[in-house]
């Protein structure tokens, strides 16, 4: 065991096992909080009463272990046994909270500082809110019984204070379905503290509960204890990412913490703004009898919803009409079509990656002629509005398939000139400004159709070339195509792709997807009001949340691709998730909350 300079011992990387997962009865909303029970498989350290544990799942989709207060410990014929409530909030915590007996966990820890037990003649006061009472709960399970007062506060309902043998327990509610009416100034202020008599307050909860304790402690003159929360990704003080301000400077969540002298710590009034962005004003949600209204207007066509299947990934719409009701979709990019019929790329084309899918196909499809007589038909039957997804080798052939396509019913035309698997055209129209220029004023000067212009992440100058393509007659952008990437076969020491260079699309890309759109829709903004044009984003869209991202960064409708073939409803997940979304927030239309984030 190795001990710090003050005889703490490291956290270590242990593995376990889950015996049992269970909701707690009484939480609001119910099976919103889960108690997990893990056995340690090798017991190394015994944990203190305020310390957590970074807990990931061994089958997991995220990348960090969560940190975890800890709410019970004991050993059990020399194992040790923890137990830890959640409160199902994100990925993470969801993993954790449908994890059932048997299933294998890692975990670091014992982490971060303890509370420090009182001397004999304290007066303690206990205050936990929400899930923070697990910590403090577990702290007075070291207590002697009728020691201490304890102090409960949540939002609706109560949990986790069963095994508690306070002197006086006190649980305030904000709907008063329990106890007191109100949140914990309800029961306790500076004045209880000063009547009481207590000389300590050990705390933990949400911030604004633990600045009101900070402040109500100061003026009665009485020390605090509080155990902060912090997002981190190590739990042992390599990474930085916890830090809380304090008198002292900035300090560890994970190792000076997390419970601090409550005299020290700093907490911030809530920001009015950040990085330059007003925080939103909280709306009322929408009547339970209004709906949002979810169509969006691109380039004179009106969409029922601003989802649309991604050109590359969706066929024809046609070919997942017996998977899921297609007739949902805001709209459907066609496959990438040229001028002439394509086979498309030799030798391996799909190259799964852990947070996404590379792929070398080279634009194989029937050729616009054969679009226009079989597919183009069948896809007009549809519900969602059709969009004719059109590329090529040379600029020649974009005129000529523009031509053709000039001539049909389809309403929108997607310039595709960001194509990275193919040797002539695609992203080759797109690199550059006078690339991309030219094939967008010849594309233009043949057809009448509203034209969306498709643009590669490569170009080096990506707000110009959008720009250039909207000065030339482009009624649209959409962004981002695949970004190129290079994958390596280990075992035979060569390329896995017989072009070395393939796209990478899915949820690696998504972020960075996020700050182009961003960046486009904010030079489109400083354009006469007359330029500006929307913008559909494209890059690892996999839930509603993603999509809600590149709509407050400013586009006005999303593209979803990679994502079906990992899971086929997704798209109706998405369109399901935004109208929940929007009519909690109370967002009466998608123009309403788009681009929230442009300063």
């Amino acid at each position: 065991m190795i001990k710090n300079c003050e005889g703490i011992p490291y956290p270590v990387y242990e593995a376990g096992f889950v015996k049992e997962c269970k909701s707690v009865e009484n939480a609001v909303p119910k099976n919103s909080v889960y108690e997990l029970t893990i056995e340690l498989k090798e017991s190394k350290i015994e944990p203190a009463a305020g310390q957590f544990y970074m807990i990931h799942a061994k089958k997991s989709d995220c990348l960090l272990g969560r940190p975890i207060s800890i709410f019970d410990a004991e050993k059990i014929d020399g194992k040790i046994v923890l137990k830890f409530l959640i409160l199902l909030k994100g990925k993470g915590t969801e993993e954790l909270c449908n994890m059932r007996p048997g299933d294998e966990v890692t975990l670091i820890g014992p982490c971060g500082n303890k509370f420090e037990a009182p001397s004999g003649n304290e007066k303690v006061c206990l205050v936990g809110g929400g899930i923070g009472v697990a910590p403090v709960v577990g702290f007075a399970g070291t207590l002697p019984a009728k020691s201490y007062d304890f102090y409960a506060s949540f939002k609706s309902g109560s949990y986790g204070l069963e095994s508690l043998q306070a002197e006086n327990l006190i649980i305030t509610t904000d709907d008063g379905s329990v106890g007191v009416h109100g949140m914990l100034p309800a029961a306790l202020t500076a004045q209880t503290l000063k009547e009481k008599g207590y000389t300590v307050v050990y705390a933990c909860g949400p911030n604004p509960m633990l600045a009101y304790v900070q402040k109500i402690c100061k003026e009665a003159g009485v020390k605090c204890f509080l155990s902060m929360e912090a997002r981190m990704a190590c739990g042992v003080g390599v990474c930085l990412g916890c830090v809380i301000d304090t008198t002292e400077g900035k300090k560890r969540c994970c190792k000076e913490g997390p419970v601090f002298d409550g005299e020290i710590l700093i907490f911030d009034a809530p920001k009015d703004e950040v990085a330059g962005v007003k925080v939103q004003p909280r709306r009322e949600p929408l009547a339970q009898n209004e709906e949002p209204d979810l169509s969006v207007t691109i380039a004179g066509v009106k969409l029922p919803n601003p989802v649309i299947g991604s050109s590359g990934t969706f066929g024809f719409g046609t070919e997942y009409e017996t998977v899921f009701d297609v007739n949902r979709l805001g709209g459907i990019s066609s496959k990438g079509l040229t001028l002439e019929p394509r086979q498309g790329n030799d030798g391996i084309r799909l190259w799964e990656t852990p947070s996404g899918l590379m792929n070398s196909i080279g634009l194989q499809n029937p050729g616009i002629e054969h679009f226009i007589k079989e597919e183009l038909p069948m896809m007009m039957n549809l519900k969602p509005v059709t969009i004719a997804n059109l590329s090529g080798s040379g600029l020649e052939t974009y005129i000529e398939g523009a031509k053709l396509l000039d001539k049909t019913n389809v309403p929108l035309i997607e310039l595709n000139i960001s194509c990275p698997n193919v040797s002539a055209g695609g992203a080759a129209f797109g690199m550059s400004c006078v690339a991309a220029k030219d094939v967008v004023s010849a594309v233009r000067k043949v057809t009448k159709k509203p034209l969306i212009v498709k643009l590669t992440p490569q170009a080096p100058n990506l707000t110009e070339v959008a720009i250039a393509c909207i000065e030339s007659g482009a009624d649209g952008i959409s962004l981002c195509n695949s970004f190129q990437g290079i994958a390596i076969d280990i075992e035979r020491g060569v390329p896995v792709f017989d072009k070395l260079k393939a796209g990478l699309g899915g949820p690696a890309v998504r972020p960075i997807a996020v700050r182009l759109v961003y960046e486009v829709v904010e030079a489109i903004n400083k354009l006469p009001k007359e330029k500006r044009v929307p913008l559909i984003a494209i890059g690892g869209i996999g839930c509603w949340q993603d999509a809600v991202e590149f709509i407050m960064a400013g586009a006005s409708a999303v593209q979803v691709g990679t994502a079906t073939f990992a899971n086929p409803n997704t798209m109706i997940e998405v369109i399901d998730g935004l109208a929940a979304f929007m009519k909690r927030k109370g967002y009466k239309s998608i123009e309403e909350m788009r681009g929230l984030i442009q300063k």
